[in-house]
C-alpha cells in the first residue's frame, strides 16, 4: 500500500492599480510567473483592486499566499523587500471599532478578513517593490521598478519554494 502526500497549495496574488504607475508592479511580476510552467499546486493569480475576490480565494484552503505589491519602507524605488505576515501583525494599528469595508480591501484588510471568518492560509509571506510614483494617475512604472522586475520573479519562486517545502 502507497502513502500519497498531499501536494501543497500556494496562491501568489498580484494587488494593486495599474492605473497608479508603480502600483501595478505585481500585475507585471504575475503576468512574467504565467508565461512560466508552474510546479503542480501553485496558482498565479492578479487581483488588481479585488480585494474581496482575493479574500474569496485565500478561503479556499492555501496552504501558503504569496502576495506581490508595492510597499512604502523607506528604501529607494526598485528595491525589493520580503515580509511575513501573522495573523497578530493584521490587527496592528486598527481599533476593536473598526468594521471592513469591502469597498477598501487593501491587502492588511484582505487579511484580517480572512482571519476574521478562520480562513488563514498557513504562512503568508509578501513579495513587495519600493514605489517611485503611485499617487498620480498613468500607465507604466518608473524605471526604477521596471527595472526590479527579473529579480522580483526570481524572488516569487524562491519563496514559492520555501512555502512547498
Amino acid at each position: 500500500m502507497t502513502v500519497e502526500t498531499r501536494r501543497k497549495q500556494v496562491l501568489v496574488a498580484a494587488v494593486g492599480n495599474i492605473f497608479l504607475r508603480d502600483d501595478g508592479f505585481g500585475a507585471e511580476v504575475v503576468k512574467r510567473l504565467q508565461a512560466q510552467e508552474q510546479p503542480d499546486g501553485v496558482h498565479v493569480v492578479d487581483f488588481g483592486t479585488g480585494g474581496l475576490d482575493l479574500a474569496y480565494e485565500v478561503m479556499r484552503g492555501y496552504d501558503g499566499l504569496v502576495l506581490v505589491d508595492v510597499s512604502r519602507q523607506g528604501g529607494e524605488p526598485g528595491t525589493l523587500y520580503v515580509m511575513e505576515a501573522t495573523q497578530d501583525d493584521v490587527d496592528k494599528g486598527i481599533d476593536d471599532g473598526d468594521v471592513i469595508d469591502p469597498h477598501a480591501m487593501d491587502p492588511q484588510t484582505v487579511l484580517r478578513f480572512v482571519k476574521a471568518v478562520g480562513g488563514w492560509p498557513g504562512r503568508v509571506l509578501v513579495v513587495a517593490c519600493e514605489p517611485g510614483e503611485v499617487e498620480e494617475l498613468g500607465i507604466g512604472l518608473t524605471e526604477a521598478v521596471q527595472g526590479s522586475l527579473d529579480r522580483a520573479v526570481v524572488l516569487v519562486a524562491e519563496t514559492v519554494e520555501e512555502l512547498r517545502r
